[in-house]
């Protein structure tokens, strides 16, 4: 088991099998030292989270469905990479939270899948980051988000 695995363990996150892509792209793609994972939606253990912030679930709820979304992108790190220990540096996470036009706690929700990278990854989790309202998004998904990994 990967450093990274004994973390996650130690905080309860059981790493989920990797979520199957539901159009016409790949989960992700390794080109040279950079592992870019397509967008997870907020799938949790008990399926997807959907709704949208500012109206149908709180602040607290959206943190939920992102730190969902940082559980499923490190289920594709696993399965690209094999071996999660790879990773070196999370770069960049960019978020997209479901929410009326007036919601601005975007960022709020996204610290879900941001403390989440720096729990399991330790100071190579920190990255840089948008945060972003999106009027829907797919499948009525709470929140969406893509990420780029720097590995060894």
């Amino acid at each position: 088991m990967s450093r990274v695995e004994k973390r996650l363990a130690e905080i309860g996150v059981i790493l989920p099998s990797p979520v199957a892509p539901v159009a016409n792209y790949v989960p992700w793609v390794l080109s040279g030292r950079l592992l870019h994972i397509s967008g997870q939606v907020s799938i949790g253990r008990e399926g997807l989270i959907r709704g949208k912030l500012g109206a149908d679930l709180s602040v607290e709820q959206g943190v939920e469905a992102a730190r969902a979304c940082a559980i499923n992108l490190i289920a594709q790190m696993k399965a690209a990479l094999d071996d999660l220990d790879r990773v070196t540096r999370i770069v960049k996470l960019s978020g997209y939270v479901n929410s009326t036009p007036e919601f601005s706690d975007q960022p709020k929700v996204v610290n879900g899948a941001s403390d989440l990278m720096v729990a399991a990854f330790g100071d190579a989790g920190r990255h840089a980051r948008a945060a972003v309202g999106a009027p829907s998004l797919p499948l009525g998904a709470a929140v969406e988000i893509d990420a780029v990994a720097e590995v060894d």
